[in-house]
């Protein structure tokens, strides 16, 4: 059963690799978010109004549109 094994090897590193990825991605988006600070005022009303039109439908996604 040396496929197993290698199998569990390929299996762990990109395991690995994913979680690192991740925690990568995490603290660019925090250092990201700290430059953003105050740009929803300087972009105005459109970020915000656009985010309230998609509304969550389940199973399905995102649906444009009140409902």
């Amino acid at each position: 059963m040396e496929w197993a094994r290698i199998l569990a090897y390929i299996t762990g590193t990109v395991d690995q690799e994913l979680l690192l990825r991740n925690e990568y991605l995490v603290a660019e988006n925090r250092i990201l978010k700290s430059q953003l600070k105050g740009a929803p005022e300087a972009l105005g009303c459109r970020t915000y109004e656009a985010r309230r039109d998609w509304t969550p439908t389940g199973p399905n996604g995102p649906r444009r549109g009140g409902g």
